[in-house]
C-alpha cells in the first residue's frame, strides 16, 4: 500500500445501502442480522430463514467457513454452502451475509452474489489477512463488509481494519462489537468492555455499529440482556445467532436462540416513544459538567502535590516507585471505593491510571 491513507471517519456511507434488496429496518430503526452460526445443511439454512424473516430480520447470515480453536470441530460446509444463501435469498427476499477470512473465500462469495461479508475478530487481529481480503475486495463497490472487533481490547487495530478496506476502495463499512477475549473466569464469554466501542463511536460518529450479543454473552440466557445493554447504548444495530435446533448445532450451540425466542426479544426491544424530558436531560448533564470540571481541579491539585513529593524523592536520592506503599493505598483505596458504591474494576483502573501518571511525571523531572 503507498500513498497517504484517506481519512474515513467523515465518509462512511451506510453499510446496507444499495444492497441487491434494500433493507428497511423493521425493530425500532434498527438493523437486525440473524440466522445460525453455521449452515449446516439446506433444509437447515431454508427452515432458519424463513424463520428470521418472521422474527423480524433484515439481513440472513451464516458461516460457511468456520475458524476453529482446534482441529477436528466442524469447521463449516465449504462453498457448496453458497448455494443454499442464495437459494435462501430467492426464497426469504433478505440480502444474505457470511464470514469471509481469505481472499479465496471472498472470491467465491463474490461469484455467489453474497450481499454482506463480515471478517471476523481471529482475523482482524491480523493486519496481513485483513490486507489480502481488502485487495481482493477492490472494486466491488455494491458489497457491504461488517468488522468485528479484534480478540484483544484494541481500538487501534480495529480502526485500523476498517481503514485498509476503506484504502481499497470500499465504502460500505460497519463495526461489529462482539465483545473482547478474557482468558480466565468471566461472566461473559467475551466481556463487552462497553468503553472501547463508545470511544469508536466518539471517534467515527457517522460509523454504523453493531452489536453481537451472541458471542459477548455465550450463552442464550445473556443475549438478550446483553442486546438491551446495546440498544440503549444506541447501537444501530444487532447480530444474533439463531438457530431452529439450537441443541443440535455444530457450533455455538449454548448461544443461539430459536427463531421464536429472537422474535419475542425483537419485539421487548422495540421501545415505546420516548417522554419530551429535554429540560431535565439539560438540568442534569449541566450538574455532570460542573463536577466533571471540579474532577479536573482536583487532579489538577494531586498532580502539584505529586510533583511536590518527587521533587522531595530526587532530592533524597528515593527510588521514584515504592511498591510497598503503592500497594497499600492500593488496597485501602480500593476497598474504600467500593463501599461506597463504586465498582471494583473500575476504581481500580481509574486510581492506577492516576499512579501511573504520578510516577512519569517524577520520572519526567529527574530527566531534566
Amino acid at each position: 500500500m503507498s500513498g497517504k491513507p484517506v481519512d474515513i471517519k467523515d465518509e462512511l456511507r451506510d453499510t446496507f445501502a444499495g444492497l441487491r434488496e434494500a433493507v428497511t429496518p423493521k425493530n425500532g430503526g434498527r438493523v437486525l442480522v440473524a440466522g445460525p452460526c453455521s449452515a449446516e445443511s439446506r433444509e437447515q439454512v431454508m427452515s432458519a430463514a424463513v424463520g428470521v424473516k418472521e422474527a423480524g430480520a433484515d439481513v440472513f447470515r451464516a458461516g460457511i467457513w468456520k475458524p476453529r480453536t482446534r482441529p477436528g470441530c466442524f469447521e463449516g460446509c465449504g462453498a457448496a454452502g453458497l448455494e443454499w444463501l442464495k437459494e435462501a435469498r430467492c426464497l426469504t427476499g433478505m440480502p444474505v451475509a457470511t464470514e469471509v477470512a481469505t481472499p479465496l473465500h471472498v472470491e467465491q462469495a463474490l461469484e455467489s452474489g453474497v450481499d454482506v461479508m463480515w471478517i471476523g475478530a481471529r482475523t482482524t487481529v491480523n493486519p496481513f489477512a485483513v490486507q489480502e481480503i481488502a485487495e481482493a475486495l477492490k472494486g466491488c463497490g455494491d458489497v457491504a463488509v461488517m468488522v468485528k472487533n479484534p480478540a484483544n481490547p484494541d481500538l487501534e487495530l480495529w480502526i485500523g481494519a476498517m481503514q485498509r478496506l476503506y484504502n481499497a476502495g470500499v465504502r460500505r463499512i460497519s463495526a461489529v462489537h462482539r465483545g473482547f477475549s478474557e482468558y480466565g473466569r468471566s461472566y461473559y464469554r467475551n466481556p463487552p468492555q462497553w468503553h472501547i466501542p463508545i470511544e469508536l463511536h466518539r471517534l467515527m460518529p457517522r460509523l454504523q455499529m453493531l452489536c453481537d450479543p451472541s458471542h459477548i454473552g455465550g450463552k442464550r440466557e445473556l443475549v438478550g440482556p446483553v442486546a438491551r445493554q446495546a440498544c440503549a447504548l444506541g447501537f444501530n444495530g444487532l447480530i444474533i445467532e439463531s438457530h431452529c435446533c439450537p441443541e443440535k448445532a455444530l457450533s455455538d450451540a449454548a448461544q443461539q436462540l430459536t427463531p421464536s425466542e429472537l422474535k419475542e426479544l425483537m419485539i421487548s426491544l422495540v421501545g415505546k416513544p420516548v417522554s419530551d424530558t429535554s429540560a431535565d436531560l439539560m438540568m442534569l448533564r449541566s450538574r455532570i459538567d460542573m463536577l466533571d470540571d471540579e474532577l479536573l481541579e482536583i487532579l489538577v491539585k494531586r498532580m502539584a502535590v505529586s510533583d511536590e513529593i518527587g521533587e522531595l524523592k530526587h532530592a533524597s536520592n528515593m527510588p521514584v516507585l515504592q511498591p510497598e506503599r503503592y500497594e497499600a493505598l492500593m488496597e485501602s483505596r480500593v476497598d474504600k471505593g467500593t463501599a461506597m458504591g463504586l465498582d471494583r474494576e473500575f476504581i481500580s483502573g481509574m486510581l492506577a491510571a492516576i499512579h501511573a501518571e504520578s510516577v512519569r511525571r517524577q520520572l519526567a523531572m529527574r530527566n531534566r
